[in-house]
């Protein structure tokens, strides 16, 4: 795509050649945060790094893995398992299951937590009713504890799988129909052709699933916190807020730490699909078989399938619909005002800035595809892969010293006394987001690029039309949908960030995610429902979105009784949404 595009729009590469310099100089500010984090380790720390060497960091290594390990084997056996079945069976409700198990990407990992501990905890629905049923005392039966590994890694999984499953959806649609009749003829039944066949193939997709699951898995704050784990994630933040000068510096060297697990799994995915080799011998993919279960198989398989997006979304909905009935927050009305408006403001700067500086970055690849510039794209898609806690420090890190140079520079030359200019102040969280979600906006774009075909390039140079009057007039009317994709992506992804918005936020200013988990961690579960709900509800719209993407088309046309077809994306690791196939009539 990139050559002929050279070739066809032919214009002076001296009249744009600002452009490679600067993509090179923003994609440097955006990386900054990590690069400062990394650099981050040589720095003295005043004693506090042996200290935490010698007290917490076994236990955060250790709980680190045992928690990456459990969410990953938990998270792929549901995700596999139901895309299988959703894909390759035929049973009732299939059509619905399809769309319905991405509905646990609508509900943060943290507001499970939240939801699961009041129902399960000792003075939860759940233990009362048992109680009062069975005339049970404390101590006379045995309850799986919420507030532990265990119960993080089954939340975890839970609301993480969606990404296994759409990936490993996404590699059994496009798989060959050949080889799956071939099986279906020699006498392999479902399960041994899955193993056989379908497993084998679709590997390359389901470790790009299972890599951005335990990215997650890593980067989250929020569950582990709450279910009283001490991981990497928990612990920054605590080195961050302890009365020690040397705090940042404890933080950034422990965010140092957790920036290799980050590099060991980018390098293990990037090392596992260039070892994969699995190609169609074919353009023409006919539809793929489909196996009728009926009576014990069936039941057995919509309970298969059901249980993730009951445990996943359906319970922590009800339960918190059931707090913000009996009461909710008593600030329900002020908190949407004010909370809600603070929310909708750092969402909406950061989303439209993230696609303006996406669109900025993707046009400049288009005018210069050059390799340079598609490293510089793949640089600047590593904040995403970053945990939110970690490119906080960075954050802080660089903004401080932008602030400590700005503050000698004013008074000597002007005299001027000033504080901090950025650090502390809404400018930080933008910042904060801009990195973190660059990725989401660029990756989206870039698969639209990718759909203009180079020849209207060509057709604008020989119009007249400039660069820039290419990308205002040819460009953006055919990124439109791409575009509004990407703004509504980030939009939610900043309303649902939570340790990245607590680490950077002003004094003083709260968000609605904040507020969640201020009035969570003080055991106010139900005023922190309301916030909950809301956070949900605007969590449904990414969902919405990739329903449509993968399911809308479809309407168009029947899925033939035995088979169908399905042509499909590949899904990839830098890509937060994953696209399953289009299904067509026969």
């Amino acid at each position: 795509m990139d050559q002929p595009v050279r070739a066809s729009a032919g214009w002076s590469l001296n009249r744009i050649s600002w452009t490679p310099v600067g993509a090179g100089a923003l994609v440097a500010i955006l990386i900054a945060p990590v690069l400062a984090v990394v650099t981050g380790v040589a720095s003295d720390s005043g004693g506090l790094w042996p200290h935490l060497r010698s007290t917490v960091l076994p236990t955060y290594v250790g709980n680190t893995l045992w928690l990456a390990l459990g969410v990953g084997v938990l998270s792929t056996l549901i995700g596999v398992s139901t895309a299988w079945l959703v894909t390759l069976c035929r049973f009732p409700g299939r059509r619905v299951l399809r769309w319905a198990l991405l509905l646990p990407l609508a509900i943060p990992a943290y507001l499970g937590a939240y939801a699961y501990t009041d129902l399960l905890q000792f003075s939860g629905p759940v233990q009362t009713g048992l109680r009062e049923v069975f005339g049970w005392e404390r101590g006379d039966y045995w309850f799986p504890a919420v507030r532990s590994l265990p119960g993080a890694v089954v939340l975890l999984s839970v609301a993480l799988y969606p990404y296994v499953y759409m990936a490993a959806r996404a590699a059994f649609l496009e798989q060959s129909t050949c080889a799956i009749e071939a099986a279906r003829t020699l006498g392999q039944g479902p399960w041994r052709t899955f193993f056989r066949i379908a497993l084998p193939l679709a590997r390359p997709s389901v470790a790009a699933g299972l890599t951005l699951v335990l990215m997650e898995t890593l980067a989250e704050f929020g569950a582990v916190q709450y279910c009283a784990v001490d991981t990497f994630a928990t612990g920054i933040y605590r080195t961050f807020t302890l009365p020690n000068q040397y705090a940042l510096v404890g933080a950034a060297q422990l965010s140092s730490l957790l920036l290799v697990f980050v590099a060991m799994l980018v390098f293990a995915e990037a090392w596992f699909r260039r070892r994969a080799r699995f190609h169609n011998m074919t353009t023409r993919l006919q539809d793929l078989p489909a196996w009728e279960l009926r009576g014990v198989r069936s039941i057995a398989c919509q309970a298969v399938c059901w249980t993730p997006v009951l445990l996943g979304f359906v319970v922590p909905l009800l339960v918190f619909g059931r707090l913000t009935v009996r009461g909710g927050d008593a600030r329900a009305r002020e908190m949407f005002v004010e909370m809600g408006r603070n929310s909708f403001v750092l969402a909406a700067v950061a989303a439209a800035l993230t696609v303006i500086l996406g669109l900025l970055l993707v046009s400049a690849l288009r005018f210069h595809p050059t390799r340079p510039m598609r490293a510089l794209l793949r640089v600047a898609g590593l904040g995403y892969a970053v945990p939110g806690a970690v490119l906080a420090i960075g954050v802080l890190i660089v903004l401080t010293s932008v602030d400590h140079w700005l503050r000698d520079g004013l008074a000597g030359t002007f005299g001027w006394s000033v504080g901090l200019l950025m650090s502390g102040t809404a400018v930080a969280v933008v910042y904060g987001y801009q990195t973190r979600f660059l990725a989401v906006a660029v990756n989206l774009m870039r698969a639209s690029y990718s759909r203009i075909a180079p020849s209207l390039d060509g057709a604008a140079r020989t119009l007249g039309r400039s660069p820039v009057g290419t990308l205002t007039h040819v460009h953006l009317p055919l990124l439109r949908g791409s575009l509004v994709a990407a703004a509504v992506l980030v939009f939610v992804d900043v309303i649902k960030e939570l340790p990245a918005t607590l680490m950077l936020r002003p004094f003083g200013m709260e968000t609605l995610s904040v507020r969640v988990y201020q009035l969570a961690s003080d055991e106010r579960l139900a005023e922190a429902s309301s916030g909950a709900l809301a956070i949900i509800l605007v969590g449904l719209l990414p969902v919405v979105i990739l329903s449509w993407a993968t399911e809308g088309r479809r309407s168009r046309g029947r899925v033939s009784r035995l088979r169908w077809r399905s042509p499909s994306d590949h899904t990839g690791l830098a890509s937060p949404m994953a696209h399953a196939a289009e299904i067509d009539e026969r």
